[in-house]
C-alpha cells in the first residue's frame, strides 16, 4: 500500500503535467473554376475511411511504410463528417447544383447518389497527403451509373507540421470532388 500511494499520485501529476492535444480544421481552399454535370441535385453520402483515419488523430507515414498517430494532433472534426462535408461544399461551389451531406435535406429528392470509399488517407513520408480509393454516382432518374478509382496527393509545406498536413487534406479534398465531378456526374 505505501507503493500504491506514491505511483498513483506520480501518475495523476505526469497526467496532468500533459499538454491537452491540438485539433487541426481543414484549411478553407478555393474550389476554382465552373465544372458542369448532368444532375441539379446531388446527395453525398458519408465517406468511407479505412480504419486507422476513422480515428481523431493525424497519422502519419514513417520511413519505411509504418503508418503512426500522433495523439496530440487531433483532426477538429470526425474525419469521415469532415471530408464529406469538405466534398460537399466543393462540388456545389463549382457545379451550381444543389448538393448535400446525408441525410438529403430536402423535399425533393436528388437526383444522384455518391459515395467514396477511401482506402488510404494519409500524410506521407514523401512530403504529400494522398487520397486513394473508389467512388460511385448512382442515378436515382434517368442515366447510366458510374463508377471510378482515385489516386490524388497534394504538397505538404516543408516543417509545417499539423497544420501543413490539414491544408494539404483540403487541397487533396477538394481535388478529389473535382475529378469526381469532371468524371462521373
Amino acid at each position: 500500500m505505501r507503493l500504491v500511494l506514491p505511483a498513483l499520485a506520480f501518475s495523476l501529476l505526469l497526467t496532468a503535467c500533459s499538454a491537452p492535444p491540438v485539433r487541426y480544421a481543414a484549411a478553407p481552399v478555393a474550389s476554382g473554376d465552373r465544372i458542369g454535370i448532368s444532375v441539379s441535385q446531388l446527395e453525398v453520402r458519408e465517406v468511407s475511411l479505412p480504419t486507422y483515419a476513422q480515428s481523431e488523430e493525424i497519422w502519419r507515414e514513417a520511413e519505411g511504410g509504418a503508418l503512426e498517430a500522433d495523439s496530440s494532433a487531433l483532426w477538429a472534426d470526425d474525419p469521415a463528417r469532415g471530408v464529406t462535408m469538405e466534398l460537399s461544399q466543393h462540388l456545389a461551389a463549382f457545379t451550381g447544383a444543389r448538393v448535400a451531406a446525408e441525410p438529403w435535406p430536402f423535399e425533393d429528392l436528388p437526383q444522384a447518389r455518391l459515395i467514396v470509399r477511401v482506402s488510404e488517407m494519409v500524410a506521407g513520408a514523401d512530403g504529400r497527403f494522398r487520397l486513394s480509393g473508389q467512388y460511385f454516382v448512382s442515378r436515382l432518374s434517368a442515366g447510366r451509373d458510374y463508377s471510378g478509382t482515385f489516386n490524388v496527393s497534394a504538397p505538404i509545406a516543408p516543417d509545417s507540421g499539423s497544420s501543413g498536413i490539414a491544408a494539404a487534406r483540403a487541397v487533396a479534398v477538394r481535388d478529389l470532388a473535382r475529378q469526381i465531378a469532371s468524371r462521373g456526374i
